[in-house]
């Protein structure tokens, strides 16, 4: 049976799925990635180890569906997160750092009086969460990296560019116009890495990669690697794909990603400017047409729970905290606000800490995880509020996808916290699902009718008696998030 695979490469590993020509998964396998914590606020990988868990990944589906029968392959990953290495050995200066690293917080606040001139050519805020101070500090700080970058021997890119180098056999070193976006070095209006924005992060031109249309062609996979060398058609941001897969090329559908991070983004069409809140970002370019998106990037969503799992040992699993929630019958006024990183939108706010308050006697384990899982409604609920004003309307719908949306008490909380109908679809793995449907509709495969079949709705929450209860504690929530602002 003819397949197209999708690549996903994520935070906390990477993904390979085979989709069928009726939108079944047909073959699908995940490798976790090693996390890495140096220091307070910095988050490394070791880049060896996206190759790594995505070769063994995509040569475990290809042994299932057979590498005759894929017909092309598209593929997302994590933004922001910055990598450099020498073109001549193949080997990085510097371990992968995260998108969540927030080392660079000091540089970027110096940058201060240039935040009108950035942010109207790249739609963001100067954040360390973006790619250029991160890859400053690399050229900085490791020894020669910067004469390296003279001789023209550093090589610079987001985990796309990285991975697609090592599958295409070093042949291709390219990134889409949707991972560019995310650098602070693009301009988003002429889609093009800006001059000024360069001189301004002290980033050579020559570390740079191409950057292409998200339906463009960026080469083939070496044969050695795949069976066969097979077209690589489609790359998309996470959260780009993710819409991508969500709403296709419809305007005003929000979405939002429950993973690591928590993602919400609106397809606007045209570029819309907001307040500091939101980003500005590229949807895609697909087919020499543009669009953007208003996004709300949230930074710890999934990962506090990942917090509660591995460094406090109060919960077993990430399946279990369902269970756990919906053995208290509240959280007893005990709010958790995982500024572990600082905080994201709507605030953006630099060097806090994370807070659990309303401790008694009475809070449990349980009842610290129900809080882990209302602190990603509640955080959700404070951009879309924003989204709200600043598009001046109302939103039917928020479509879910991530790994989060499995939780059935996290949606019914989000849909009552919203007082608005949630939709889950049938293939929650949708960042991998937007980098397939694109693929597939660029090689032929799907026709664009074909993708709007593919868009299928598992189960709807919808609000319920509780909302006006929700209301109520999401009170409580402001004053906690006050309290970390202070």
């Amino acid at each position: 049976m003819k397949a197209v695979l999708a690549i996903d490469l994520g935070t906390s590993g990477s993904r390979v799925i085979a989709f069928a020509k009726d939108g079944r998964i047909l073959a699908k396998a995940y490798s976790e990635i090693p996390q890495h914590f140096p220091k307070p606020g910095w988050v490394e990988h070791d880049p060896f180890d996206y190759v790594k868990t995505t070769f063994k990944a995509l040569r475990q589906v290809i042994a299932r569906v057979g590498a005759q029968n894929v017909v092309s392959l598209g593929f997302t990953n994590q933004r922001e997160t910055t990598i450099v290495w020498d073109r001549h050995t193949g080997r990085p200066v510097y371990p992968a750092i995260v998108w969540q690293d927030r080392r660079t917080e000091a540089y970027c606040q110096r940058l201060e009086r240039h935040q009108g001139m950035v942010r109207a050519k790249t739609g963001l805020p100067i954040d360390a969460y973006f790619s250029a101070s991160k890859l400053r500090w690399i050229l900085d700080t490791i020894p020669q990296a910067r004469q390296l970058a003279r001789e023209g021997r550093l090589l610079f890119g987001t985990p796309d560019v990285w991975l697609l180098w090592n599958l295409t056999g070093r042949r291709t070193f390219a990134t889409d116009v949707t991972n560019a976006s995310r650098t602070l070095l693009f301009n988003i209006r002429h889609l093009s890495f800006d001059h000024e924005l360069l001189r301004l992060f002290g980033v050579p031109a020559s570390v740079l990669p191409e950057v292409k249309d998200s339906d463009a062609d960026f080469g083939v996979t070496d044969a050695a690697i795949t069976g066969r060398a097979i077209p690589i058609n489609a790359i998309l941001g996470d959260q780009q794909a993710a819409l991508f897969a969500q709403a296709g090329l419809d305007r005003n559908v929000i979405k939002n990603t429950y993973g690591t991070g928590l993602f919400l983004l609106v397809n606007t069409g045209t570029q819309v400017i907001s307040s500091r809140a939101l980003v500005s970002t590229v949807a895609w370019r697909i087919r020499g047409r543009v669009n953007y998106a208003l996004e709300g990037s949230i930074l710890m969503g999934g990962a506090a729970l990942h917090w509660l799992r591995d460094s406090l040992k109060i919960l077993p699993s990430y399946a279990q905290a369902e269970a756990l929630a919906r053995s208290v019958p509240s959280s007893e006024g005990v709010y958790l606000v995982p500024a572990f990183q600082g905080l994201g939108a709507p605030y953006w706010k630099n060097g806090t800490t994370a807070l659990v308050t309303g401790l008694t006697r009475r809070t449990s384990r349980a009842t610290v995880v129900r809080a882990a899982l209302e602190a990603m409604a509640y955080q959700s609920r404070d951009v879309i509020d924003v989204m709200r004003r600043t598009l001046g309307g109302r939103f039917r719908a928020l479509r879910v996808d991530g790994g989060g949306c499995q939780n059935d008490f996290l949606m019914q909380f989000q849909s009552d916290l919203l007082n608005l109908p949630i939709e889950r679809p049938r293939v929650t793995d949708t960042t991998a699902l937007g980098a397939a449907m694109l693929s597939g509709w660029n090689s032929g495969f799907w026709t664009l009718s074909d993708l709007e079949c593919l868009r299928k709705v598992e189960r709807v929450f919808r609000p319920s008696s509780q909302r006006r209860q929700r209301q109520k504690e999401y009170v409580g929530w402001q004053t906690a998030i006050r309290r970390v602002l202070l």
